[in-house]
């Protein structure tokens, strides 16, 4: 496997001409049977893995070995059929993104690289194969199956998705690094989703081209050849009073430990029961009004779909429905005191370089924190922005990068100014740069507080006697990308 390198550095902005650029390469013809050469694996491994994966049992394939045991490295090496690829690949496909093209690209791709390598989320989940797939190359691996074996090491995986698809695969992939069972693939995307933030933090560009059916060719080929870069993901505890009643996002999941660091005093009384939840987000988390906007077009796109069939309209409907709310337009008869998050929050963090818990302010203005870990948020907008050197060293930040092991934490004070932040007239408020952050939130004059991650929002009940916590620390291992543009 290629070693990894630094995250590139890459500008959020992105344009069709963009997305378009980024999914060709300048003067090149890809021929498709040499392409198919590089990624096809030999037919016995493709019916291995299908059968262990439909069977749910990773010695499935075992039968479909040429010859006895004691011959496979033998007939491994003398059998042309039984050559490993350069660049052996599978592909994740969510038919639900990228609205009518999502079937057709399903189609091209399993002509451009075989049927059994290409996998329709809504029939074979990423943990399947995981579990059942990879564990079959790695079982035939220890039979003495050399062209399973080199699969194994070298296989690579692409997505055709959204940023929580691609979120989706990343997440079963880590589980190989807590399992010891190294290497983990790289991840590559076709982007077919509304934001697809990941997609262009790592040169894959801000959606797919009109003309998908040249480009697909082109896509796969670098993501044959593109450089290994790394990701932090974040890792996110949630816990609050027992008895609360919550409908958590598919991204949390409720766990009977609750691994919060004791070592920080909180300011309310801490419940006698809690109930927890947890997961991880690659992109960003935020907690304030920017969420409740989310939550609301969330259950409106819910309720009537019609209304948003496709990235464009989805963004037209969010901001038509952004404009009704009081993210914009606060009503008279709420007390302005009562508007900011400092009301309901108070926020600890462990500084770059720093294992003592601090305490910061939460500026009375802001209506919504916005914890962020790429450059790209919001359909590729930079919110962070592009800082001075002077400016940084006077803050006492450090250039932001997705494999810095740091989040930056910044505010937004409304509506308007959240819209001069995202076209980039001006930066939001930056408030700091994190390792880790706790954030304790409880009731009062407010009942509910909205929270999101990765796209997903819901509605937070708050205590008026006990504090509910949020607590994100970066996750050990970083999962491993391949940056598209490889020009």
């Amino acid at each position: 496997m290629d070693s990894p390198s630094s995250t590139t550095r890459i500008s959020a902005r992105s344009s069709m001409i963009d997305s378009f650029k980024s999914c060709t390469l300048s003067g090149m013809t890809i021929d498709k049977e040499e392409l198919k050469k590089k990624l096809l694996m030999p037919q016995y491994l493709r019916f291995a893995m299908r059968d262990s994966i439909r069977l749910k049992d990773p010695s499935a394939g075992e039968s479909r070995l040429p010859g006895s045991r004691d011959l496979v490295a033998t007939a491994t090496a003398e059998n042309d059929d039984q050559t490993p690829p350069e660049s052996p690949m599978v592909v994740f496909i969510n038919p639900r993104s990228g609205g009518r093209h999502g079937p057709m690209l399903k189609e091209r791709l399993q002509m451009l690289m075989g049927e059994e390598q290409v996998f329709d989320l809504s029939d074979v989940k990423p943990h399947e194969f995981v579990q059942y797939g990879l564990g079959c190359l790695e079982l035939l691996a220890d039979l003495g199956d050399i062209c399973a074996k080199e699969c194994r090491q070298k296989i690579r995986v692409l997505v055709a998705g959204g940023d929580g698809t691609v979120g989706w695969v990343l997440g079963c992939l880590s589980e190989l690094n807590r399992q010891g069972r190294e290497p983990v693939p790289p991840v590559g995307i076709i982007p077919l989703g509304t934001g697809n933030d990941l997609s262009r933090s790592f040169g894959w560009g801000g959606s797919f081209p009109f003309a998908w059916k040249s480009a697909i060719k082109k896509t796969l080929f670098r993501a044959t050849a593109g450089p290994i870069c790394r990701l932090d993901s974040w890792h996110i505890v949630l816990s609050m009073p027992a008895g609360t009643v919550m409908d958590p996002p598919h991204s949390l999941k409720a766990t009977e430990e609750c691994t919060l660091d004791e070592g920080l005093e909180i300011q309310g009384d801490l419940p006698e029961k809690a109930i927890c939840h947890e997961g991880v987000f690659y992109n960003y988390f935020s907690i304030g009004m920017d969420a409740q906007v989310a939550y609301g077009f969330h259950h409106l796109r819910n309720e009537k779909p019609y209304l948003a069939q496709g990235p464009i309209s989805n963004k037209l409907v969010y901001s038509g429905y952004s404009c009704t709310q009081g993210w914009f337009f606060t009503p008279c008869t709420s007390d302005p005191g009562l508007r900011g998050l400092k009301n309901i929050l108070r926020m600890h963090v462990k500084k770059v370089n720093c294992s003592e818990w601090e305490q910061i302010p939460v500026p009375s203005s802001v209506r919504a924190i916005v914890v962020l870990n790429l450059h790209s948020y919001g359909s590729g907008r930079n919110p962070w922005g592009n800082l001075k050197p002077e400016y940084l060293e006077k803050k006492g930040f450090v250039e932001a990068h997705a494999d810095d092991g740091l989040l930056e934490i910044f505010g937004l004070k409304q509506g308007w100014h959240a819209s001069f932040v995202m076209v980039e007239l001006i930066s939001a408020k930056h408030i700091a740069q994190a390792a880790a952050i706790r954030l304790e939130v409880r009731g009062g004059e407010w009942r509910n507080a909205y929270m999101q991650m990765d796209g997903e929002p819901w509605k937070q009940p708050m205590h008026e006697e006990f504090s509910t916590l949020v607590e994100i620390k970066r996750v050990p291992f970083q999962s491993l990308m391949i940056h598209g543009d490889n020009h």
